[in-house]
């Protein structure tokens, strides 16, 4: 599956933009308390997703001064297993982008498999990764990347405005990327160092 995914050509592919949010900071101990994915091919936007999701234990007040989300705000939302089955249809044959990619799909990975589901051997791109080695950005932070290209960085910190700001990062990225003559997924790889997950 990696591998077919890896040899389409950039405009052919399918990227999906994923983001959570949490109660802490290891995947161990905290949980989800919102994910967001969008999905595109090219300019087309293929489906939406972005969900509170009940994580099961309080969210600690400093963790919620950062990103807003609140106990009251997820105590009638649905538990991760809820929302799962959509997010794993939304990732299905896509290539994920994530801004710090190893948090995001660390956390995910940890749900899935406590509802017992896996998280998709898909192939990975990590924009953080190909920030530091493509760009020289004052602050790899995906709110200063933004800032230093001019793109929109409201709502920063909730999940469905994180990931339209990796998608308007990435779109920046890839337009760098095919003029200096990337045509594949396999390409876009070679520039985040190789590493697909």
């Amino acid at each position: 599956m990696i591998e077919t995914i890896e040899k389409q050509r950039i405009e052919e592919a399918v990227f999906t933009f994923i983001d959570v949010e949490t109660t802490g900071l290891s995947p161990r101990t905290a949980r989800v308390c919102e994910v967001a994915a969008i999905s595109f091919r090219g300019a087309d936007r293929l489906g939406t997703l972005a969900e509170l999701v009940n994580p099961g234990q309080p969210i600690p007040a400093e963790v919620s001064r950062i990103h807003g989300i609140t106990d009251d705000m997820v105590r009638e939302r649905p538990a991760f297993g809820g929302v799962a089955p959509r997010l794993l249809a939304a990732l299905e044959g896509s290539v994920v982008v994530a801004h710090n990619a190893e948090f995001d799909i660390g956390f995910l990975g940890m749900e899935f498999s406590r509802v017992g589901l896996k998280f998709p051997a898909l192939p990975v791109l990590d924009t953080l990764a190909l920030a530091r080695r493509n760009w020289k950005f004052q602050s790899n932070r995906l709110g200063k990347i933004a800032q230093e290209l001019n793109i929109s960085n409201e709502n920063w910190h909730r999940a469905l405005g994180d990931v339209e700001m990796t998608r308007k990062i990435f779109d920046h990225f890839i337009t760098a990327f095919r003029a200096a003559g990337a045509v594949t997924v396999a390409d876009l790889i070679k520039k985040s160092g190789g590493k697909t997950s």
